[in-house]
């Protein structure tokens, strides 16, 4: 068991460590959290890691956690991301209360303070394309070679920048650098961009402005505004440090956040790139950003996780300083924890084989019980209508079975769940020799599925009556990727072409459909199952959450 793993159990975690430090230190009144996506697409499962993170150790703190839009792209921010997002934290179970805030907020406030940067000879106007900043930038074993614009006076610089905001120069024509080290080791100190010149209207702002900060500039800055104690991060942006501290120390900020860096969450058959998911949707890979095969929050709703599985495999996991992969069967094995829990049980028939019981009477029909959760008495009992026509799945059924299929097959006896025992006496097929229909008898002495002989039988098997089931669609969903290490760079070349599988003569019992409830429900040896978006009362559509047991990763062997 790793370190990581041990503090997860007991709540424990480095981050925490730290915060409870500086409180017993006495370094802040109130620990200040935020999560800061940018509106740029929808949250992921990585997102909830971050978001359980800041705002849990705000709750367990007694702080706040500010819910931050870092909104300073308006050509990739819309604002259906802006709703989804808030949607999708409250979703999660969290909630920022007033603490609502976007970096366009402090447009205005950001601008001074660069013009400041200026004055004070840290910051100019570059005229070189982006392509030229880039060549000259330098590699990490060779140091970059200033701008032939790095020495304008702060007078140019400033009418320059001015000239920048009202909209004169075109897009990439100029942008404002910090001045610091081109032979910098970190390559992140070699001068980087603050602002861009990008003439496109602003979800927020419209057309106020023509020039953006960069994430770099208005990330840190938007912290010390809004006080935050402990800016947590991903790894990824452990290089940028410097820079966060570099622009805190020379700018007159009313707080000094300090910056840490957890491991992002990774896991098999899943790319949580959120390019790699922008081109899933656009390129129609997916049905939408809540297509139940995608790994964002609205695609894990859509499915039927529930968010305390999500936040118990987050807690789980724990925090950990190094990145890893993890096996994406410990999210399944939390989603399937507590829905074992939660969930109704009800009979469904995904493919179905039409029984006829030939001793049961034409015309008469009765009511079985039925128990709603095999572990919990308080959910009670429901009834289910059995008769002389029958459903049963296919795949319970060999006409020519081996040796250990302990199901229904000619002669062989099984137990109807709930109701009867059964056997088989004859075989009925289509003109291909397709098996569309079997002839069974009942023993009437084993109602319930009471065996009041004794006689044992090997399978108990789920059934509907066909003439009291509903039809309905199932959709049954499988992991997006084929490979447990999909490659980001061609991804496409690792689809699952298995990721759906959609039945259209299933058969579901009447109880499923009773509610408009989109709670999820077990069909019994099949899986757990919720109402699909797509549903409407002439067209029930189910989508299958989890099954009951681990079978993809079998088989595809398991292979890279």
């Amino acid at each position: 068991m790793t370190a990581e793993t041990m503090a997860a159990e007991t709540g424990r975690d480095f981050i925490r460590d730290i915060v409870q430090a500086d409180l017993d230190a006495g370094k802040y009144r109130q620990i200040v959290t935020r999560f800061p996506p940018e509106p740029n697409g929808y949250l992921h499962i990585g997102h909830a890691k971050s978001i359980a993170l800041n705002f849990g150790i705000a709750q367990e703190f007694a702080g706040r956690c500010h819910l931050r839009f870092d909104d300073t792209n308006p050509t990739k921010e819309e604002q259906e991301y802006i709703d989804s997002i808030q949607a999708d934290v409250r979703w999660l179970g969290y909630d920022w209360g007033t603490d609502l805030y976007y970096a366009s907020d402090y447009f205005e406030r950001l601008y001074e303070w660069a013009e400041g940067l200026i004055r004070s000879g840290h910051a100019y106007v570059d005229d070189q394309s982006q392509e030229e900043i880039r060549l000259t930038r330098g590699t990490l074993t060779e140091p970059g070679k200033n701008s032939p614009f790095r020495d304008r006076s702060v007078d140019e610089n400033l009418d320059l920048f001015r000239r920048m905001k009202s909209g004169e120069f075109p897009n990439g024509a100029r942008v404002l650098r910090a001045k610091i080290d081109m032979s910098a080791g970190n390559i992140n100190l070699r001068d980087p961009v603050l602002y861009r010149i990008l003439h496109a209207t602003h979800p927020r702002t419209g057309d106020s402005w023509s020039i953006y900060p960069s994430y770099d500039y208005a990330h840190g800055q938007s912290d010390a505004i809004e006080g935050i104690t402990h800016s947590i991060c991903t790894l990824e942006f452990e290089d940028h440090r410097p820079l966060y501290e570099w622009l805190l120390e020379r700018l007159p900020v009313p707080s000094k956040p300090r910056q840490y860096e957890m491991a992002r969450l990774n896991l098999t058959y899943t790319l949580l790139s959120k390019r790699v998911l922008t081109e899933l949707v656009r390129g129609g890979h997916v049905a939408g950003w809540d297509d139940p095969r995608m790994p964002t929050i609205a695609g894990l709703k859509r499915r039927g996780v529930p968010p305390a599985a999500i936040r118990e495999f987050i807690k789980r996991i724990g925090v950990a300083k190094a990145n890893s992969v993890v096996d994406v069967g410990m999210l399944e094995f939390c989603i399937r924890e507590d829905l074992n829990r939660s969930s109704l049980r009800r009979m469904a028939v995904l493919r179905p084989l039409k029984v006829v019981i030939e001793n049961y009477p034409e015309g008469q029909s009765e009511e079985l019980e039925a128990v709603n959760h095999p572990d919990d008495p308080a959910a009670g009992t429901r009834k289910i209508a059995f008769g002389r026509e029958l459903y049963i799945e296919r795949d319970d059924f060999m006409e020519n079975p081996p040796k250990k299929f302990f199901r229904l097959s000619p002669g062989t006896e099984v137990r109807l769940r709930y109701a009867y025992f059964i056997k088989c006496t004859g075989v009925i097929k289509d003109a291909a020799g397709e098996v569309v229909e079997l002839r069974c008898t009942y023993d009437p002495e084993t109602r319930g599925g009471n065996a009041p002989d004794n006689r044992k039988v090997k399978a108990t098997m789920h059934w509907l009556s066909a003439a009291h089931s509903l039809p309905a669609e199932i959709r049954i969903y499988n992991p997006l990727f084929a490979k447990p290490n999909p490659d980001a760079g061609n991804f496409a070349a690792d689809l699952n072409p298995q990721s759906l599988e959609v039945l259209t003569d299933a058969r579901i019992e009447p109880a499923i459909s009773a509610t408009n409830s989109t709670d999820v429900v077990q069909f019994e040896r099949q899986g757990y199952f919720v109402r699909d978006a797509d549903s409407v009362p002439d067209h029930l559509v189910f989508t299958r959450t989890i099954g009951l047991r681990d079978t993809f990763a079998k088989e595809v062997g398991g292979k890279t």
